[in-house]
Order: structure tokens, then sequence, then C-alpha cells
């Protein structure tokens, strides 16, 4: 038995398909006789009954035909450091609005800015998803400075902090966490005196 060979292109396959079918051999035979020679995934045996009705209607082409439609061009090298760029220059941009300043499809720029460059949305500006390192180490900094102070408040029996309670009125406080204040991010996009 013959070893397989290791590299071979889709047009040699092809090739020895069509010289096989040529003698008249039938085409599961011949997908045995490719798989032997070239291993299993050199072509499948509804692939080699495919070229062997091909070649049987009179194709003398070994190569692919051209492909009806339009080709998937636009999400590319060039679109995507384009998106980028302009996400980088103005992180408020919308998808229809990079759309139209590059011409290129909305469902394009989602892709890119989702898929590939992996942004999302936050406060109505494009961010990455993922935190680099340097925000990591601060959001380690920070919780062990909370946790720190959280522990030297409960040590500290006279440490006296003043807070706003429930009416509105001030009241003393030795736990930390009672006295920390939680609310949402509030962005303006104008800052007028008047308002």
């Amino acid at each position: 038995m013959a070893t397989p060979i290791k590299e071979w292109s889709k047009l040699e396959v092809r090739a020895v398909v069509r010289f096989l079918f040529s003698k008249g051999t039938k085409p599961s035979e011949i997908h045995n006789q490719v798989a032997e020679t070239y291993g299993e995934g050199a072509m499948s045996r509804s692939r080699v009954y495919q070229w062997c009705t091909w070649f049987g209607e009179g194709r003398t082409s070994l190569g692919d035909e051209p492909k009806s439609g339009r080709p998937k061009t636009s999400t590319n090298e060039e679109n995507t450091t384009r998106v980028d760029e302009l996400i980088r220059c103005d992180r408020r941009l919308k998808i229809r609005e990079i759309a139209v300043k590059l011409e290129i499809p909305k469902s394009t720029v989602h892709e890119i800015v989702h898929d590939i460059l992996g942004y999302r949305k936050v406060s109505a500006r494009w961010l990455p998803k993922m935190l680099t390192e340097y925000h990591k180490l601060q959001r380690v900094e920070i919780s062990q400075r909370l946790l720190q102070r959280c522990q030297q408040d409960n040590g500290d029996e006279d440490t006296t902090h003043i807070g706003v309670g429930p009416g509105g009125y001030f009241q003393a406080n030795n736990n930390l966490f009672d006295n920390l204040i939680t609310g949402d991010e509030t962005w303006v996009h104008l800052n007028t005196p008047e308002t």
C-alpha cells in the first residue's frame, strides 16, 4: 500500500478525478483512490460525484467558476483601520455616522466595531471591552485602600464620620460603608451656567 501524499493542491486532486473519470472509473471508486492517495480530507464523496457530473456534462476547467453576487470586500484591513481611526478621533460617533463617512454598509461597520475591534458603547462613547493592565492595577489599589480604611474604622472607635441621614439631617457614624454615596453616571454635552 502506498503512503498518502501530504502536500497537494485542489487542482491536482481535480485533475486526478478528471483523469480517472475519463478512463471510465466509477465515482465511488474514484473517491476511494483519492482518499487512499491523498488522505481522507482531500475531497469528500459528494464533491467527487459533483465533479464527475460536471466532467460528464463537458466541463474542462479545473478551476473554480466565478461566483455570482457581490464579493465580501468591505470587511478588510483598510476599512478596519479607518473605522478604528474615526472612533479614536471621536468616541461619540454612531454606527450610522461611521458608515456614511466611510461609504460602507452599516452591517459591515457594526461587524468591524463589535466583532473585530471589540468596542462597546458606554455612556455614548466607544470603549474597548477589555480593561488595560493600568486600569486593573488602579482598581486593585483603590479596593485595597478602601479595605484598609474600613479595617482602621472598625478597630478605632474614636474615629467619627459626619454623614447625611435619611431625613436630610447630619448624623455621626463610625462605619465607613454607611457614609459612602453611590449613584449613576451622568454626562452633559454642554455646560451652561444658566442650566
